[in-house]
């Protein structure tokens, strides 16, 4: 594992920090939005001024315009994110088909394995009490739920919150508290899909604050994942958020978060333990283009988004906040990785990362306490292939695929108005003789590819080339976990639907291989 001090220095910097932060780990808040962009905000340039909270967070804490996710689609980037670990190793991609981008749907009949070590798992050896609020998106049949994987808690659902189903050919989602579903979207939990009003968000921020207050009273460290959904389409806000936004529906949802947010640092101040908690806010993967204006966000300057391996896919908002440990007002350039979160959160706990499996994210502590940038590599991946990398501001795109043609002709478009020719490809295009090199510094938005016989070219493939030998070479894929589909799997009887009278009879099972056409 990399790390940019050696192993007793770092080691020595995270006792120093619990000493600092009285003796004891401090809480970790990780705050992972859905399909927001990194253009959705002011402190990223947006200009409508909606985000004060957020724009707040980072002027007292730590922006990071260099932020990546693992990949451009929801539940591989999740899965990383708690693991530490590229999805091609923990399992969550698809062999179906080259280069597709694949997640868990209801008709799935895998999640997360019970071999990958995910971060609640091994934060309950520090005495953390963890809990997820909002979406799983990691498998919802029982053996993969997140009480089975490490969480204490759960209010949230194990899907995205599609529908309203007929319960007939696709049941409507449950909604779980800890172990058993309490209702079904749409029936219990109401999502207006003609105004767009949905109160998710107002009782996701309660069970936040009521989670943040037991552990206060209990004295006991926590971990809260605050992975709530309003900016996935179909896009909703509570009544109160409506028609307030200069950029309609998702201007609503991203007013509402923001104001979330700023309750929940305030309550961290008004409880006194702002100084003991380390909060990180980010997103999942890029906007959803396909789903803008009304129901997407922004990807700023970046090309593409959602499902794509450009930067618009892959590049994330990011802030980091701890109060007194994070110098304020800071904007940190280091290369970073949702995968980060998990080796950093781990050494805050005190806690060193497995030692018997690949792991890819990296000790953030140097880069956000000591201002370290630390040389690494980004790699993107779609399904079971590497896309791109990136090394310091070169990316090399070995693969260039937006979407098919077929897709594409029925009004599927990840890059709506950024076609550049040889770049936003409708057919599988491989480059992996002759790279496409981009300097994202000077080119962010990937339109001008580095001239194959320019010694600029020259000189960087040959600092670039090694790194992706080495890592191709020393891969193990994990066992994909996302290539069958079967109807009698989907969310027909979760467990406490018998008290609800809310069981649906699945139908006879009939195992496929999942179609991805992405």
């Amino acid at each position: 594992m990399e790390s940019g001090l050696p192993l007793p220095t770092w080691l020595c910097l995270c006792w120093a920090l619990r000493l600092a932060a009285g003796g004891a780990p401090p809480n970790l808040l990780l705050m992972l939005m859905d399909d927001m962009g990194w253009g959705d905000l002011g402190a990223f340039g947006e200009p409508s001024e909606e985000t004060p909270n957020l724009d707040q967070m980072a002027a007292e804490g730590m922006l990071f315009p260099n932020f990546y996710t693992a990949n451009p689609l929801c539940s591989p980037s999740r899965a990383a994110l708690l693991t530490g670990r590229l999805p091609i190793r923990n399992g969550f991609y698809t062999t179906n088909a080259h280069a597709r981008n694949a997640y868990t749907p209801q008709e799935i009949v895998g999640g997360i394995p019970d071999s990958e070590l995910l971060l609640p798992e091994l934060l309950k050896k520090a005495g953390y009490v963890n809990k997820i609020i909002g979406k799983w998106h990691l498998g919802h049949r029982p053996q993969f739920h997140p009480l089975k994987h490490g969480f204490d808690e759960w209010f949230g659902s194990p899907n995205c919150h599609f529908g309203p189903y007929n319960n007939k050919d696709f049941p409507n989602l449950p909604v779980y508290r800890d172990q058993e579903m309490i209702g079904r979207y749409y029936e219990d939990f109401k999502i207006d899909l003609k105004t767009g009003e949905a109160n998710l968000t107002q009782i996701y921020l309660k069970e936040a604050l009521d989670f943040i207050n037991r552990q206060q009273a209990s004295q006991q460290p926590f971990f809260l994942y605050w992975a709530i959904d309003a900016t996935h389409a179909p896009v909703y806000a509570s009544k109160d958020f409506l028609g307030t936004s200069q950029r309609g529906l998702y201007g609503d949802a991203v007013r509402e978060i923001d104001d979330s947010i700023g309750k929940i640092l305030k309550h961290l101040q008004k409880l006194g333990i702002s100084k003991s908690t380390f909060v990180f806010f980010t997103s999942d993967n890029g906007a959803a283009l396909i789903s803008a204006p009304k129901q997407g966000g922004s990807n700023g300057p970046f090309l593409c988004g959602k499902q794509t391996t450009f930067e618009g896919g892959m590049r994330e908002p990011a802030i980091a906040w701890w109060p007194g440990r994070i110098p304020a007002g800071q904007v940190n350039h280091q290369l970073g990785s949702v995968m980060d979160l998990f080796t950093t959160s781990l050494l805050l706990a005190g806690l060193h990362p497995p030692d018997d499996r690949q792991i890819d994210g990296i000790d953030l502590l140097p880069a956000v306490l000591q201002g370290k940038l630390i040389d690494r590599p980004i790699f993107y991946y779609r399904g079971n292939e590497m896309m791109a990398v990136r090394v310091g501001l070169y990316k090399a795109h070995y693969w260039t695929w937006s979407n098919s043609w077929e897709e594409y002709s029925k009004g599927i478009d990840f890059c709506p108005g950024q076609n550049i020719s040889g770049v936003t490809t409708h057919t599988q295009e491989e480059h992996t003789l002759l790279p496409l090199l981009f300097h994202l510094g000077r080119d962010p938005g990937e339109k001008y590819p580095v001239r194959f016989a320019s010694p600029e070219y020259e000189a960087v493939m040959k600092r670039i080339s090694p790194i992706v030998d080495q890592h191709k070479a020393t891969l193990v894929p994990g066992e994909p976990q996302l290539n069958i589909c079967d109807r009698a799997v989907m969310n027909w009887a979760p467990p406490g639907c018998e008290k609800l009278g809310k069981c649906l009879k699945p139908p006879t099972s009939n195992p496929t291989k999942c179609f991805w056409p992405h």
